[in-house]
């Protein structure tokens, strides 16, 4: 299959559609074979409990006065993970040290940072040096056992996180195969939208998003190269944050394409996010890219939160390419767009991103994917501690070996497809200054320019689509791509429901312009109030 001709943004390895993965151990290929038949979907829909939607502030609030501490809330998300995510797959593995890890913090006398207690999960594309696997979905990967926690693993550790798990993930951020099959991973299964248990959680930081709206943790990590933050976060109603390039150090994290990938915090609420992103943020000697973000970065970004942040701001929509993919979304958006007005934004309608149509179809954005996923995932796999495939060849002849499990359903014709294509560094360095120009100077910035806006807004994703595992989910557009070729920030938040399926709206800037996002983030959110806890619904029921 020629890349260039694979669905809309969906090209080549998009092992940046979200750049990143993650699975379950110890029952992996039984959660598979369930996954696939619909049996989950008879179960009963989970009770809720006291400590649901509960919030980083007012968890720290019943820590501090005696009311719980952090053993009990991380045996309260064990419990949830145990009794819900089977109906799921959300979660690829549990930290058998997490309880040790809660009660040595609890013995602790003085808080560490802001995240003290706190039960966080993380995708499985990020390492940590403990008894957990870092795996990227795939069984090629299963007992790796890195030396070393990524950078963001540590930050969080360092900020008193209870690093809880790991996240199941569209297998290699969704890079495995040119087809959309969202959330689907050898070793996790098939990961379910908590909304409508037959409905894609989209890619591919598809676990964290489900496990983050069905209150299985705190809050999450998520990693994106395309939309595998924004989109997942929009299909599950819960906030997600991809942070500016460079932002957020990615040391330790196996890589998509590092030119455009992102890790970043998905949450309940925009507050939360807030609070997960500043530690996370900072110069990481791992990560060249973080160089840039000296300046630029704050510890607590929580300080530019305001509930009348809108009044006053400057929002353009960018109509053209970006509406008109789904009416449902459509409809969703106008309503956000006249919340917006009503919170005194002035908004600017249509102000079009002048680049936008050949952002979506642009061929230098295949050369740029091929080169940078090929040698970045030669040069980890040859690396990474352990027994498994030293290079990309190796892991296709590993796949295909094992064919039986993981080509059962998903085709490996993405990582095919960047294996059989071979660019010299010229042909990379001058497509990913066409990707820069078109995406940046010619393309955000331009219309944040020329109509002196603080931000864009667009629905992020339509409402998911159904699952199938056979001919691969149906994909009818999204926003994410002008910021994931700039490498710039977007936000998605919850914004309306179509038939009981979540769709976000995406707030997006230009290059470190996070606290001005958050602000008009967190303003909207207040002013909307659309999240509400997921219904497990199991019956193909109208829409």
């Amino acid at each position: 299959m020629d890349p260039i001709n694979a669905p809309r943004r969906r090209t080549v390895l998009a092992l940046g559609t979200a750049a990143t993965a993650a699975p379950w151990l110890g029952g992996a290929s039984a959660r598979a074979d369930a996954s696939t038949t619909g049996g989950a979907a008879d179960t009963a829909r989970p009770a809720a409990t006291e400590l649901d939607e509960l919030g980083i502030v007012e968890l720290r609030r019943r820590m501090d006065d005696g009311r719980l501490t952090a053993e009990q809330l991380t045996r309260h998300y064990l419990g949830r993970i145990e009794r819900v995510d089977p109906l799921l797959h959300a979660v690829i593995e549990v930290n058998p040290d997490a309880l040790r890890e809660a009660r040595r913090l609890d013995a602790e006398k003085a808080r560490r940072g802001p995240l003290h207690g706190m039960p966080i999960l993380l995708k499985d594309l990020v390492e940590t040096a403990d008894r957990m696997h870092t795996t990227a979905g795939s069984l090629a990967l299963e007992g790796l056992r890195p030396t070393r926690d990524a950078t963001v693993a540590a930050r969080l550790r360092a900020a008193g996180a209870v690093i809880l798990g790991k996240t199941n993930l569209s297998e290699w951020a969704g890079g495995m195969s040119l087809t959309h099959h969202a959330g689907w991973s050898a070793r996790g299964g098939q990961t379910r939208n908590p909304y409508k248990l037959d409905r894609s959680p989209n890619e591919s930081s598809s676990g964290t998003a489900v496990a983050a709206a069905a209150n299985l943790c705190v809050a999450g990590i998520g990693t994106e190269t395309n939309g595998s933050i924004i989109d997942p976060a929009s299909a599950n109603c819960v906030v997600g944050v991809k942070p500016t390039v460079g932002l957020v150090g990615r040391g330790g994290v196996i890589p998509g394409v590092p030119s455009q990938d992102s890790v970043g915090p998905i949450a309940r609420t925009v507050r939360d996010a807030t609070i997960l992103l500043g530690t996370l943020v900072g110069v990481d000697d791992r990560d060249p890219a973080t160089g840039a973000s000296r300046g630029h970065f704050h510890r607590d970004y929580t300080r530019f939160l305001d509930a009348d942040g809108l009044r006053g701001a400057r929002i353009g929509v960018p109509r053209a390419v970006y509406f008109g993919y789904s009416h449902h979304a459509d409809e969703i958006a106008e309503r956000a767009i006249a919340t917006l007005r009503r919170a005194g934004a002035t908004v600017v309608d249509p102000a079009d991103i002048p680049t936008a149509e050949q952002l979506e179809d642009l061929p230098s954005s295949m050369v740029v994917q091929a080169y940078e996923i090929k040698r970045g995932l030669n040069a980890y796999l040859a690396a990474a501690p352990g027994d498994h495939p030293r290079s990309l060849a190796e892991l296709i002849a590993f796949n295909r070996a094992h064919a039986d499990r993981e080509l059962r359903y998903v085709r490996q014709d993405g990582l095919e497809a960047v294996h059989k294509l071979d660019f010299t560094e010229r042909e990379y360095r001058e497509a990913l200054a066409t990707n820069h120009r078109l995406s940046r100077t010619e393309g955000i910035d331009a219309v944040l320019r020329r109509f002196d806006l603080d931000a864009l807004v667009m629905p992020t994703t339509g409402p998911p689509a159904k699952i199938d595992l056979i001919r691969g989910d149906s994909y009818g557009g999204g926003s994410s791509t002008p910021a994931a070729l700039a490498g710039y920030p977007a936000i998605s938040v919850p914004a309306g429901f179509a038939f009981g399926l979540p769709v976000g709206l995406t707030f997006m800037g230009t290059a470190w312009s996070e606290p001005i996002l958050l602000r008009l983030a967190y303003a909207y959110e207040q002013a909307s109030r659309v999240r509400r806890p997921p219904t497990y619904r199991a019956a193909d029921v109208g829409f």
